[in-house]
């Protein structure tokens, strides 16, 4: 009883004094499955995307946080190939820092936050920690090249629905093409050219 009285409350509010740049709705007539939006601030390579998230609430909530997910692919050292985040709030004590006085409202902040300031020492992508430490730049590209591609309206206006791309086809292509950045590199190491043709 006390799950469904708090939910119905932290929808209302969501919907009615959003947070900034975030939207929270009901996905389905169970209160238990949300959909949320952040947008991608400004000055950070997720600006002007639109990433879709899916807000799971468990039976025991507020005694257990909500599962969380981002359902369009980032380019993101804390986020993995399927959506899910790493940030100690989501998690129950002791390895986690989930309250029941925090909200929803709260969690889907602070992962505004994390898109902001990725936190390159407890990352869930080791390949995109690294590169986010040692090579900013490169990851500055990659993740806003992400963003053109799987999060931004004329991304996403040029596909169909049949189109869209899940987490894992990303995470697919992304691998791919770090796969293929390794093998050139072998191959340049040996100072033999890659064979860009077959």
């Amino acid at each position: 009883m006390q799950r469904a009285s708090r939910l119905k409350r932290e929808v209302l509010l969501m919907t009615t004094e959003p947070p900034p740049g975030i939207t929270c709705w009901q996905n389905t007539n169970r209160m238990d499955d949300l959909r949320a939006q952040i947008l991608g601030s400004v000055n950070t390579p997720y600006e002007k995307g639109v990433f879709n998230l899916e807000v799971v609430v468990p039976e025991r909530y507020p005694f257990e946080p909500p599962k969380i997910r981002f359902l369009t692919p980032i380019y993101h050292p804390n986020i993995d190939s399927a959506g899910r985040i790493c940030l100690d709030i989501l998690k129950l004590p002791p390895k986690g820092a989930w309250r029941p006085s925090l909200n929803i409202s709260t969690l889907l902040t602070s992962i505004q936050l994390l898109m902001s300031e990725p936190n390159p020492d407890d990352p869930l992508m080791a390949d995109i920690s690294s590169e986010y430490k040692y090579n900013k730049e490169v990851f500055l590209r990659n993740a806003k090249q992400w963003t053109e591609k799987y999060a931004s309206q004329q991304g996403r206006a040029s596909k169909t629905p049949d189109e869209e791309v899940t987490q894992g086809e990303a995470t697919i292509a992304k691998e791919s093409a770090l796969s293929q950045k390794r093998k050139r590199n072998d191959i340049s190491r040996k100072g033999k050219k890659p064979c860009l043709d077959s």
